[in-house]
């Protein structure tokens, strides 16, 4: 009897210690994973994409809107710290407004309002252009319908300029490709973005007519280098056969739950991104499809093959060494798991009837 209380004492002390230090514990297998599978592959170049399925049923997903979708409403208001608009109404967070409005424009810093009646998600490496420089969000996060004003975490990826050229943010149906995105999430660190930002500008002036090398070289925007049209035709050529092979592969895979997609660049894997459900991958696949082909177009190296056993190793392998979670309690949580040569990020919803991840995002260090 004496045991039986000293083995339940324990069970019960390492349960609280769970519970008070979770982040103390080294990181599990991601529950999810174990859910998906990797198919064959599509191959165009340098760029290799794997599809992946989950097993399971699909989440649902509709009550979510994407910042694409809240810019192009009118319904999600982006502004400078320092020169918020009258028109974005600051509610209760005064003080954050207050602050904003005395402390003027920062590089890293913007103020967003959701003002629709859905809950907003944010992905990492997604473009907002105008404003005195154009930026990238820092992190995945999610932020609640009709919200007060939120000071939003960002990375400029336009070195140089300090002059606005328009008062409001904009919709730029772009991301920045992996390597960029990987400086913001993992280094979060500016100079490393720029300096990340200078490579990709001036390996994708390579091969361009003189004009647009020039044109390219010069021009600070991180966005308007991909929407140089010799640029677009650079990277339409890598991304519009794998779209099309994948929407393809798609529709005859539609009864498997398509999620995501396993990178591979030159036969090394770079990249996996994962969402919750296939309506959430389709909104976001034709920007991402363009930033990986933006990875594939800038990097170096010998064309080699990955093959369909690998990329499942990667995705399986979740287990690291240390957790960062941040919580906002009752709308998400956001963890950062490092490994041995990789990092995964997971936003999670916490609002009622959902407590899925929306969003995985494993990068290879």
């Amino acid at each position: 009897m004496k045991t039986a209380w000293i083995v339940g004492g324990l069970v019960v002390g390492l349960l609280l210690f769970g519970i008070i230090y979770p982040c103390l514990a080294p990181a599990g297998q991601l529950s999810a994973t174990a859910e998906y599978s990797v198919l064959q592959p599509i191959r165009h170049g340098a760029l290799t994409i794997f599809p992946v399925v989950a097993a399971g049923d699909s989440h649902d997903t509709r009550q979510f809107i994407t910042l694409d979708e809240g810019l192009r409403s009118g319904e999600v208001v982006i502004s400078e710290t320092g020169s918020a608009s009258p028109l974005v109404r600051p509610r209760h967070n005064e003080e954050v407004w207050q602050e904003g409005r005395r402390g003027g424009a920062q590089v890293n810093a913007l103020v967003l309002v959701n003002n629709s009646k859905r809950p907003l998600i944010l992905l990492a490496g997604e473009i907002v252009t105008g404003g005195k420089q154009d930026r990238i969000i820092g992190k995945d996060r999610l932020v609640p319908a009709e919200s007060d004003p939120i000071d939003l975490s960002v990375f400029c990826v336009e070195p140089g300029r300090w002059v606005g050229t328009s008062g409001n943010f904009r919709m730029t149906p772009a991301m920045v490709q992996p390597s960029v995105r990987a400086k913001a999430m993992s280094d979060k660190d500016q100079q490393k973005v720029w300096n990340e930002v200078g490579s990709a500008r001036t390996a994708m002036a390579n091969g361009l007519s003189p004009r647009a090398s020039e044109t390219v070289e010069v021009t600070s925007s991180y966005a308007g280098v991909v929407q140089n049209e010799e640029v677009q035709r650079k990277l339409d050529a890598v991304a519009a056969p794998v779209e099309h092979e994948y929407q393809s592969l798609i529709r005859q895979l539609k009864d498997q739950n398509a999620v995501g997609v396993v990178v591979a660049v030159n036969g090394e894997i770079v990249w996996a991104d994962i969402f919750a459900s296939s309506d959430l991958l389709a909104k976001y696949w034709p920007k991402l499809v363009r930033s990986y082909a933006a990875e594939a177009v800038t990097s170096q190296g010998k064309h080699a093959e990955i093959d369909q056993k690998a990329a499942q190793q990667f995705l399986n392998l979740m287990e690291g060494r240390r957790q960062v979670v941040e919580n906002e309690p009752g709308l998400f949580r956001h963890t950062e798991t490092t490994g041995d040569s990789f990092r995964v990020f997971e936003l999670t919803s916490l609002l009622p009837k959902t407590g899925f991840d929306l969003h995985i995002a494993k990068i290879a260090d």
